[in-house]
């Protein structure tokens, strides 16, 4: 009787939730475009190939750094440019590094060029290592949330180009959570790496975009500006809905796990289990105690992208989402607190359930209070709404592509 009260609650809740889908997709003009009709930046090589020559180059990729089938450091190391310098974000240079883990300096094994590590001891460029460098290229594939730390090192970027006067050139990519904007803006006593702007969790924003208003919008210090150049993606808009060709870090392995990042990445400041260690990271959700749910996983530990997972080796009990991450959240324009608000009730030691990165990463200390004092999501939702209108003033300015509205 218990597992058929569970299927009917989930049930009616998908079916609430396919209706609320069919209202959103009805209102917000939806572009289902092939992705190979979309050409990102970096496969534009006439709009910048020309400006590359006799530059001395430093690249900002990752494995998401591809022209067509390769690599962009292979691609330009092909045409004889002077590229010097490799620098790696989180996740490193290729890709394979756990999220939080740092990651040292070391020589491209195929390559050969050096890698400079900006996620570790130190997450912007020193005056040495741009020394001689006389263009930065950043070639990174965004998911457009604020937590996800590209953005941040976008910053620190343009920082050190603009301090020691050299240009940045970004090989723009679409956004594939560019279709709304939503979650609470940023407050200044929250500023961490993982949220170092005044922006909703859910920008809507390309990293071209986003450049550009930070240096619109005065984000560098001392009134610096970075001398930018952005080369567009070609036949997008903020309606597509774009498929992306890898994976932009270990643990998004599909789609349905980009969908699903704005809303379950929050309960990384929680006890709660989001899959690392599994098949299906950010498409899970549980815990050892929640044994009032049927489904179960356990977390291992693999090598390359999971290797000390939460409750490794533990039986989790909770939700597989993989499938609502395609069949609803890839048509919904906000983040999606049913989870969240719904495993706080269940949880049964409520004053474990947060831990102090969760204001972090909400970039807000009220969501916390809202969850505990038992707001609806609808509340929530409406507590947003005269930050997010602001917001979306300030980025208006800096799009450069049709937006959903």
């Amino acid at each position: 009787m218990r597992n058929c009260f569970i299927l009917l609650a989930v049930f009616t809740v998908f079916i609430q939730c396919n209706i609320t889908a069919q209202q959103s997709v009805s209102t917000m003009n939806v572009h289902i475009k092939p992705s190979n009709s979309i050409m990102v930046g970096a496969e534009c090589t006439d709009q910048y190939f020309q400006k590359l020559n006799g530059k001395s180059i430093a690249i900002v990729a990752n494995q998401t750094s591809i022209i067509g089938k390769t690599h962009i450091v292979d691609s330009l190391s092909a045409m004889h440019f002077n590229i010097l310098k490799i620098f790696s974000l989180e996740h490193g240079f290729r890709g394979n590094a756990d999220a939080g883990s740092s990651v040292k300096d070391y020589n491209d094994e195929k390559t050969k060029i050096p890698v400079v590590s900006l996620y570790g001891e130190k997450k912007k460029p020193t005056k040495d290592d741009l020394a001689n460098i006389q263009l930065v290229i950043y070639d990174i594939q965004d998911v457009g949330v604020r937590f996800y730390t590209y953005i941040s090192s976008l910053h620190y970027i343009m920082e050190a180009c603009a301090e020691n006067n050299v240009e940045l050139m970004i090989l723009d990519r679409p956004n594939p959570n560019g279709f709304y904007v939503d979650g609470p803006v940023l407050e200044k006593d929250c500023h961490s790496f993982v949220g170092m702007h005044e922006v909703p969790i859910v920008y809507g924003m390309t990293c071209g975009e986003y450049a550009n208003m930070i240096n619109g919008e005065s984000w560098l210090p001392n009134g610096l500006k970075c001398k930018l150049s952005v080369v567009k993606v070609a036949n997008y808009t903020h309606t597509d809905k774009y498929t992306l060709p890898q994976r932009p870090s270990p643990n998004l392995p599909n789609m349905s796990s980009v969908y699903l990042y704005p809303s379950l990445g929050l309960f990384e400041g929680t006890a709660i289990s989001v899959g690392r260690g599994t098949d299906k990271p950010f498409q899970l959700l549980g815990h050892p105690y929640l044994k009032i749910f049927d489904y179960t996983f356990t977390p291992k530990s693999l090598s390359g992208f999971s290797m000390h997972p939460p409750y490794q080796d533990t039986l989790c009990y909770g939700y597989d989402l993989s499938e609502f991450g395609n069949a609803f959240m890839k048509n919904n324009q906000h983040l999606y607190l049913y989870w969240l608000i719904e495993l706080y009730k269940s949880f049964p030691d409520k004053k474990k359930f947060f831990n102090p990165f969760f204001d972090k990463l909400a970039g807000t200390k009220s969501l916390k209070k809202q969850i505990t004092e038992g707001l609806s999501e609808e509340e929530i939702h409406k507590s947003w709404a005269n930050g997010i209108e602001q917001f979306k003033k300030i980025r208006k300015k800096y799009l450069l592509y049709p937006d959903f509205e």
